[in-house]
């Protein structure tokens, strides 16, 4: 009976959307259905496909499934996947089917490839002319410092890099790739999954109880394969995975908090380009903010220009952002790369950009619904930590909802204590991936004179070799997962930047009449370090 009213309440929905977007809880509850409970491990194999053909039906005719998740990028298809895995029923939401054109989302480190292992979404990595990553390369000034990743990373003790087939190897390897051909496979190995049914619509807005403050689905706009007419539907779930990406109609609805823009990205695609270091992402640092090169195919290199906001030589009167490039970065990039820069920039348009927010992670406590993936939290693309960072979230999540754990989605108070762990056990790897990136942005984008010492010193750091790479290689590859290695790497660079102004301060022993103005050089260097990265640590620290 419960199952007739839902489907009959779903449809009036659908028909009366335009007046109302709220449902009654009875609507949503099915008891007699398999929907409230994935299928158990000991169901032969006749009874999981009888079971996972009536979930399609339900799916496919009547909207309904266990999770609903909307947006088909990086966070949503590695969700839907992994809970169709474990039996849920899932309805994957994606406006735009066709294979996206974006600029950032090229490079998946180390610690990232491990999660796909994991997640047994790694297949999704062959076939695209994807390009093995071996570590960074740093060019300050003309000066390049190798920085590989670590050799000793399988010494991990936790997270998706340990014991993978990744960490057999004599060091570990990163990916780089046209965003869009890997969206692509993703989307297509969530299409081969029984349980997954995805739909090409454009979602609205949340449908809520009329009785409690929780989300039953979504409303959407479909376009009719007919007529071309887009029409409205909605989509039920017991629980809603909103992973709508960056720019989330969402997030001001239910998290309150706007993310933070200081630069764009501006991207160029350069063929055939003679690397420096090929296999690395190439990091470019001069006067100018920083450039990073990586390969995202045999024969084209991403070139991501970073343009702080409001800067005086970029702007219109100044000749605007092309004559920046060609006039101030241009001449900071390595020789061999200046030729096919500027075949780029023959076309005569301005490149394409993207800005590079930041937006601190916040607790999701909602009922029925979860705001997770860029949606939910942000860092600068510099250090290419994005999709590592999503991809072992969703290790992390499919955990502590599987069926084991939570039978059923519609179990709120359950999802609630899940999330609230989720929230905490992700820092191990998130929050430095977060600070890291952050933190080596104001440095890297250095405009005072402290910066610009921390700057300085952060490459005579990665110069001593040994531990002075492998530390911070390894916090880079989403390999190492203990915030206070971050810590004690960030201010040896702090003591040796100090040590640097003092000895260029001082000269000798004939300049110890300097010593005042050098001690108080080195006191605003550490205190512009503490005001650099304590910003961030706190923003990790809050709920």
């Amino acid at each position: 009976m419960d199952s007739i009213l839902l489907r009959s309440t779903r449809r009036t929905y659908s028909l009366n959307s335009g007046k109302t977007k709220s449902a009654t809880k009875s609507q949503f509850l099915d008891t007699s259905s398999s929907i409230d409970s994935p299928l158990p491990l000991e169901k032969s194999p006749m009874a999981i496909f009888a079971s996972q053909t009536v979930n399609e039906e339900r799916r496919r005719l009547h909207h309904e499934a266990d999770v609903v998740i909307v947006g088909a990028g990086i966070f949503g298809c590695a969700a839907a996947f992994a809970l169709a895995k474990q039996g849920r029923s899932v309805i994957l939401l994606e406006r735009w089917m066709k294979e996206p054109d974006r600029i950032v989302g090229e490079l998946l480190q180390p610690g990232g490839i491990s999660a796909l292992e994991k997640l047994g979404l790694s297949h999704c990595l062959e076939g695209i002319d994807s390009v093995r990553v071996d570590g960074y390369e740093v060019v300050y000034h003309g000066s390049p410092v190798n920085i590989p990743y670590p050799a000793n990373a399988g010494a991990t003790e936790e997270g998706g890099f340990h014991k993978s087939a990744n960490h057999k190897s004599p060091r570990p390897k990163g990916r780089s790739f046209h965003h869009g051909r890997f969206i692509t496979q993703l989307r297509k190995a969530c299409a081969a999954q029984a349980n997954i049914t995805i739909f090409e619509t454009e979602v609205l807005d949340t449908v809520t109880s009329t009785h409690l403050p929780q989300v039953l689905g979504v409303e959407s706009r479909t376009s009719n394969p007919e007529t071309g007419e887009k029409v409205k539907d909605c989509f039920f779930g017991q629980l809603t995975i909103i992973a709508d990406g960056y720019a989330s109609k969402f997030r001001k609805q239910y998290i309150h908090r706007a993310p933070i823009v200081k630069s764009k990205f501006y991207a160029l695609e350069l063929i055939d380009c003679p690397m420096p270091a090929p296999n690395h992402g190439i990091v470019v640092l001069s006067d100018a903010s920083p450039v990073l090169l990586y390969q995202i195919g045999t024969h084209e290199t991403r070139c991501l220009i970073d343009i702080p906001d409001n800067t005086p030589s970029a702007t219109a009167a100044a000749g605007g952002v092309r004559n920046y490039i060609k006039t101030v970065v241009l001449p900071a990039l390595p020789p061999q790369v200046q030729p096919c820069f500027e075949k780029a920039l023959e076309d005569g348009k301005i490149p394409r950009s993207m800005p590079n927010s930041w937006l601190p992670p916040s607790t999701q406590t909602g009922k029925g619904m979860v705001i997770l993936g860029d949606a939910m939290n942000m860092r600068h693309p510099l250090t290419g930590g994005g999709m590592t960072v999503a991809f072992n979230d969703v290790v992390l999540l499919s955990d502590l909802l599987s069926p084991e754990r939570i039978p059923s989605l519609g179990d709120t108070v359950a999802v609630q204590k899940a999330m609230k762990e989720f929230h905490w056990k992700r820092k191990g790897l998130s929050s430095i991936i977060n600070i890291l990136a952050q933190a080596l942005y104001s440095l890297f984008a250095a405009n005072d004179s402290q910066l610009k010492a921390l700057q300085k010193g952060c490459f005579a750091y990665f110069q001593h070799g040994g531990n002075c790479v492998d530390g911070p290689a390894g916090l880079l590859a989403g390999i190492i997962r203990q915030p206070f290695v971050l810590f004690y790497h960030f201010f040896a660079v702090a003591l040796l930047s100090i040590w640097i102004v003092m000895q260029d301060t001082m000269g000798g022993l004939l300049g110890l009449w300097k010593f005042p103005l050098a001690v108080e050089q080195s006191v605003l260097i550490f205190w512009k370090a503490c005001v650099v990265i304590f910003p961030f640590i706190f923003s990790e620290l809050r709920s």
